[in-house]
């Protein structure tokens, strides 16, 4: 004989209520109310402080630095705002507790976006150290150009070709970096050749009185005109001078000493030779150029 279990119905009423049943915390509609206006207040806190602190920080960092680290603050009040409302509205939840949770989140985050961080702390570096800021121009691998910005994933580089590079923060970081505008002038170097029978000292004294009189050519340090090769068809001087350290003024400067140097030594009647290439025939060509000048020979004793 099969005995079923008698069912006993759940009673309408109890002490507790469902919630002591399924062990839920109270819930409190005033405690929920106070946790809400608490997360309204702090979100719109967040953004007023965004303000403020983007402001203060323009006047003494990068527009890039203010933009980033004012976002930073305006998140972290965010998060500690929503934390102290759940904690209000739901007093049985421990800090403690959200934080341990907070932190298993952290690191499976941290795993599973490690580029994303690396290029995010990346940034930060660099927005603190500042080694260049929005206008600066840089080359770093094969990326040449001018900064537009720095963000928390990438570095926006405007190429001097016109295009838009977005250089990831963490190859900024680690890679060899070069500042051009680090400092006021940079150095230029122009090989200039001369003939072996020219007067070296008077082409030396041409040559820099005509750098010198290049707008846009440094006076301090002074122009150098120093031999460095005995070259197969000419003597060579590397010209060196100075001048602004943007790309497109340190390339117009050196266009204007490179003519300036031609028409100079022209003018002083200093030669500068074209390069002399010998040639050397293979023994084939030889023997062939030989049977010519022999057959040229003998019609030319016919013909006499």
């Amino acid at each position: 004989m099969l005995v079923l279990p008698r069912l006993v119905p759940y009673p309408a009423e109890t002490d507790g209520g469902l919630e002591a049943d399924l062990n839920l915390p109270p819930i409190d509609p005033r405690q929920l109310a106070l946790g809400a206006a608490v997360i309204v207040l702090g979100l719109v806190v967040a953004k007023l402080l965004r303000v403020v602190t983007r402001w203060a920080w323009a006047r003494r960092h990068t527009p890039s630095y203010a933009r980033v680290f004012s976002t930073l603050v305006q998140y972290g009040f965010a998060l500690l705002a929503i934390g102290v409302g759940l904690t209000i509205a739901f007093p049985s939840v421990q800090p403690v507790d959200v934080l341990g949770g907070l932190g298993i989140v952290s690191v499976a985050i941290g795993i599973a976006f490690q580029n994303v961080l690396a290029n995010l702390f990346a940034g930060l570096l660099i927005l603190v150290r500042e080694p260049f800021r929005a206008g600066d121009q840089i080359a770093v691998k094969d990326v040449q150009g001018t900064v537009e910005e720095v963000n928390l994933r990438e570095t926006v580089v405007r190429t001097f070709d016109g295009r838009r590079v977005l250089v990831p923060n963490s190859t900024v970081h680690g890679e060899v970096l070069t500042v051009q505008t680090g400092y006021s002038h940079i150095r230029t170097t122009v090989v200039v050749g001369v003939d072996y029978a020219s007067d070296l000292a008077t082409a030396r004294s041409v040559v820099l009185e005509a750098v010198a009189a290049v707008p846009g050519v440094a006076d301090d340090p002074a122009p150098q005109c120093l031999l460095t090769e005995l070259a197969p068809s000419t003597i060579n001087f590397d010209v060196r001078f100075w001048s602004g350290a943007r790309q497109l003024e340190a390339l117009e400067t050196r266009d204007r000493v490179i003519e300036s140097i031609a028409a100079a030594l022209s003018d002083a009647g200093v030669e500068m030779p074209p390069e002399i290439q010998m040639i050397q025939p293979s023994p084939g060509l030889a023997a062939r150029l030989d049977r010519l000048a022999e057959g040229s020979t003998h019609r030319s004793r016919a013909d006499g």
